[in-house]
């Protein structure tokens, strides 16, 4: 059924939409929904998945890869582009730190279910199944694997990854923790997809990782840019030293011709989107940062 809504309305703004565009209504536990939408399809990306820490969703990620995988192979897709995400590989306490992580490594399910990642144990599985079952069913499957995405939005609603950024500008977040994040632009992400689809020899995983910053830095490259607005400046842990951001390799992508867009970049264009979009209000119908107010 092909159908329109608000939440993917934007969709039909894309260049070429009016003519190439066509919009349908499926659900992934829903295997029989999902056999319309493929059929005569040369390609599919699976990006689809609950983005909670609810151990009742889990589920839906396994059981909608299932569905995906299933009816993708039955429609004879030549290639299947799986969504994974940084979940799926950096749960491992176990693992040195002085470790590059790279395609070979995955978090550890038991440690993700000790501590309640439950999103993080669902993205891990749902790709292990994924790539299991396109074996079993003989069907070329690609992974891409981002962290935390930012960057311009096309949609109207806010996404899990730039919430994070709308708290910190808004001044909700009264402290960051002692940790550090992974990021990348959210089209070169779309690139990323568009490089392992199209390119006949891709194959396996590929990380999509433009850096790995500790929340210090994140908030830092915001205030610098943002002075203007309440961005927390205290963190959770000042006792302990800092944590180092753990390396990584991303050169798997850039051999496909992936160049990454600067962080900085990045995170300047999410809050020009965040206002644009009216998420984020001027920065005088802000509570005044507590750094300041300490001054007067």
């Amino acid at each position: 059924m092909i159908t329109e809504d608000r939440k993917n309305r934007h969709l039909k703004g894309l260049e070429g939409a009016a003519e190439r565009l066509k919009l349908y209504k499926a659900d992934v536990l829903d295997y029989e929904s999902l056999c319309p939408v493929f059929s005569g399809c040369d390609g599919v990306f699976h990006v689809a998945s609950p983005v909670t820490n609810d151990p009742e969703k889990v589920p839906v990620a396994v059981e909608g890869t299932k569905n995906v995988v299933n009816a993708a192979a039955n429609a004879g897709v030549r290639r299947l582009v799986f969504t994974s995400s940084i979940g799926a590989v950096h749960m491992n306490p176990n693992r040195s730190l002085d470790t590059v992580l790279n395609e070979e490594c995955w978090s550890d399910l038991d440690y993700c279910k000790k501590t309640d990642n439950w999103y993080c144990y669902a993205k891990m599985v749902a790709e292990l199944v994924a790539v299991d079952m396109a074996k079993k069913r003989g069907l070329d499957l690609v992974v891409v694997v981002p962290p935390v995405t930012v960057g311009p939005m096309l949609q109207p609603n806010i996404t899990a990854s730039v919430f994070r950024v709308l708290t910190y500008m808004k001044g909700t977040k009264k402290a960051y923790p002692n940790a550090v994040m992974a990021l990348v632009d959210v089209r070169d992400v779309a690139q990323a997809h568009v490089l392992v689809y199209e390119n006949p020899a891709a194959s396996g995983r590929y990380f999509c990782i433009g850096t790995v910053v500790h929340r210090k830095e994140f908030v830092g490259m915001l205030s610098e840019m943002f002075p203007e607005y309440p961005i927390t400046t205290k963190c959770e842990d000042e006792k302990n030293p800092m944590v180092k951001p753990y390396k990584f390799s991303n050169q798997k992508l850039k051999d496909l011709g992936l160049e990454y867009t600067p962080i900085k970049k990045s995170l300047y264009e999410t809050v020009k989107s965040l206002k644009e979009k009216g998420h984020l209000p001027p920065a005088h119908m802000l509570p005044m940062p507590q750094r300041i107010l300490a001054s007067l």
